[in-house]
């Protein structure tokens, strides 16, 4: 069993580990990389993640949609933010989407900077995802976005759920991987019932929008495997 499985908590620690070689899934359940699978699932040509509010206004003139998120809540002047309903067929199919979040975008571009590969996790892409990682020859970093660079509930426990699911192909290398899958084993009977205690879902129900949480934790609804390449997020061609 030669390759390894290793959990990051927070992007504050990704300076940590050797990601060359490795395939590393970036994490932000609640709602970057929820919103960013259902979308690219529901047809949107790319996503093209930066870094700052700003930088979505470079592409002001070239006819995308511009979403922009910051502290749960959208940025005034954009066409909509994280939640996953904004990224419906009806909205997105065909379209290319330039995003900024809090914490996912900023994960994902630390991430793209020396990862082998860069791609998209979330429970609606779970067994997808898990199924393709079994396949590929390279470690796996999951790098969870956690909230403004602490450790999060919610990210940690998908981490888990992918740590169980690629138990039996992979060395679990680290701590860090054993933590979250037991997190999960505590947790994945009643995912809602247990994300009650996640700080960020209590951010969101003061935003009146605890319905995105429910959303983001369904399992395997999408297909898509969003992936990297040059500075957009596009389906990945799993054939």
């Amino acid at each position: 069993m030669s390759r390894k499985i290793e959990v990051c908590l927070t992007p504050a620690l990704l300076g940590l580990y050797d990601i060359k070689n490795s395939i590393v899934v970036v994490i932000d359940i609640l709602r970057a990389t929820s919103s960013m699978v259902y979308g690219i699932d529901n047809g949107a040509t790319s996503i093209i993640p930066v870094a700052q509010v700003e930088d979505c206004l470079k592409y002001a003139d070239h006819g995308y949609l511009l979403a922009a998120e910051r502290n749960g809540e959208v940025v005034t002047g954009y066409n909509f933010g994280n939640s996953p309903f904004s990224y419906t067929a009806e909205h997105v199919a065909g379209k290319t989407v330039v995003l900024t979040t809090t914490n996912g975008t900023k994960a994902l571009h630390m991430a793209r900077a020396t990862a082998h590969q860069v791609v998209i996790g979330s429970f609606l892409n779970l067994k997808a995802l898990c199924e393709w990682l079994k396949e590929q020859p390279q470690d796996v970093l999951l790098l969870c976005a956690g909230w403004k660079d602490s450790a999060n509930l919610e990210d940690t426990l998908f981490a888990g759920a992918v740590v169980k699911e690629l138990h039996d192909e992979f060395s679990v290398f680290d701590d860090s991987s054993v933590m979250a899958e037991d997190l999960y084993g505590l947790a994945e009977h009643d995912l809602g019932a247990y994300m009650t205690k996640s700080s960020h879902s209590h951010r969101l129900a003061a935003l009146n929008i605890g319905e995105d949480v429910k959303f983001c934790l369904q399992l395997n609804i999408c297909q898509a495997i969003p992936v990297l390449v040059g500075d957009a997020l596009i389906a990945l061609n799993k054939d």
